[in-house]
């Protein structure tokens, strides 16, 4: 098994307000702790509108973190192309494809939260029609060194010539997230990568990782295990009690993401647009999987993800740089040595 973050960020920290920044430099020391202890990427979100001055700007945040590391991935999970101009997006992700050296993993995706695309007067029934227009331009400004032209039903451009290209050719790998058979097959057919959610028993994680693999090979496309990642949030436990006090307190965050993400007229329309609220009605439901416990517990829970076949579990930590290493410390290496007997079996 290989590891990474899936993370977020606040501008605040602890007592100091938003205006310190002081998160977003915990952000980056952590991250670059991570890379010391062998993680292999870390992924942000994107989020706007929530009062809790969580990361908008994700991918300059993430050209910070580039500049701090030298090997680390830096993924994004996911940039929500409805909400961006396509031409600006692509020049900004080959930028930090280029200052990185190669190192960006560009999760795109449609978007879930109402509140967004309130706050962004998008309807969400635009959402799809968004995201495959603005793939589309681009994957022509990575693709085409010669001016171009587009007149679609969102953007116009006008004999632009998009620079600077990538360091990836043709162009970053491109990360999505998905749940149902629809989305996990739209996604294998067009090569994309794969983030599976937090959420799902190991057992649906199998079934899904199968389908993904059929159809990449039904559509002439190789397949490789790290391409698909599973997110998971973990706490290392002391104890039981210390692990029941976590679950609630993580409950209790899950909570806030709901209620951003809920249509108010219409709670049941939402859940198609939003892995989390699949899971919100049933009590426990957000908690059911995480890879909270002590040390042998959590080793369990991935080996379970691994024999489903999950070979690259990207953590969402709850809890700080403590976390982190213990993780790293008490975890980590059982399941690097595994990777080891795997590769001298071969």
């Amino acid at each position: 098994m290989q590891f990474g973050l899936f993370t977020s960020a606040q501008a605040n920290s602890g007592d100091l307000g938003p205006e310190s920044g002081q998160g977003f430099r915990d952000y980056l020391d952590f991250n670059v702790a991570a890379e010391r202890l062998g993680f292999r990427s870390s992924f942000l979100v994107e989020h706007h509108f929530t009062g809790w001055n969580q990361v908008s700007a994700t991918l300059m945040l993430l050209t910070a973190l580039a500049m701090r590391t030298t090997r680390l991935r830096l993924g994004s999970a996911v940039m929500v192309l409805p909400w961006h101009n396509p031409v600006l997006l692509a020049e900004q992700a080959a930028t930090l494809d280029l200052i990185s050296g190669g190192r960006l993993d560009l999760g795109i995706g449609k978007g879930y939260r109402h509140s967004e695309f309130k706050g962004f007067q998008i309807a969400p029934e635009e959402a799809e029609a968004r995201f495959d227009e603005a793939l589309e331009v681009m994957i022509r400004a990575w693709s085409e060194r010669g001016r171009f032209s587009h007149r679609g039903r969102f953007w116009r451009f006008e004999d632009i010539v998009v620079e600077p290209p990538p360091a990836q050719q043709p162009h970053p790998p491109l990360w999505v997230a998905a749940g149902s058979a629809g989305s996990i097959c739209r996604a294998a057919a067009r090569g994309f990568n794969l983030i599976l959610d937090q959420y799902a028993a190991p057992e649906l994680i199998a079934e899904r990782i199968a389908l993904y693999q059929a159809e990449r090979k039904a559509h002439g496309l190789s397949f490789d295990q790290m391409q698909v990642a599973v997110a998971r949030q973990i706490y290392v436990a002391n104890d039981a009690a210390d692990k029941q006090a976590a679950l609630r307190r993580q409950a209790a965050y899950t909570r806030r993401t709901v209620e951003v993400s809920r249509t108010p007229s219409s709670a049941e329309g939402a859940k198609a647009g939003s892995h989390v609220l699949a899971y919100a009605d049933k009590v426990g439901g957000t908690e059911e999987h995480a890879l909270f416990g002590t040390p042998d517990e959590i080793c369990a829970r991935l080996e379970s993800l691994r024999q489903a076949g999950a070979h690259y579990i990207l953590l969402t930590f709850a809890g700080g740089p403590a976390q982190l290493q213990r993780f790293a410390r008490e975890i980590m290496p059982s399941f690097s040595r595994r990777a080891e007997a795997a590769q001298a079996a071969e």
